[in-house]
């Protein structure tokens, strides 16, 4: 993930796939697997957090 760069809803859906394609073809080494399943945990999160927050921020709008 970006670290001082804001990472943007789009960058994590892409990494999401790129990871879940490597382990869906076996193209993850069982050295990285951990910390590539890490990530996703982290990418998952940061993405369910976005979408809610959108939701929160389109009801708010749609009230006024």
């Amino acid at each position: 993930m970006k670290g001082k760069n804001k990472l943007t809803y789009n960058e994590a859906i892409k990494r999401l796939e790129e990871i879940t394609k490597k382990i869906e073809n076996g193209e993850m080494d069982i050295d990285t697997l951990t910390e590539q399943l890490k990530e996703a945990k982290g990418l998952v999160t940061f993405c369910k957090d976005m979408l809610t927050k959108t939701e929160t921020d389109i009801s708010k709008i749609l009230s006024e």
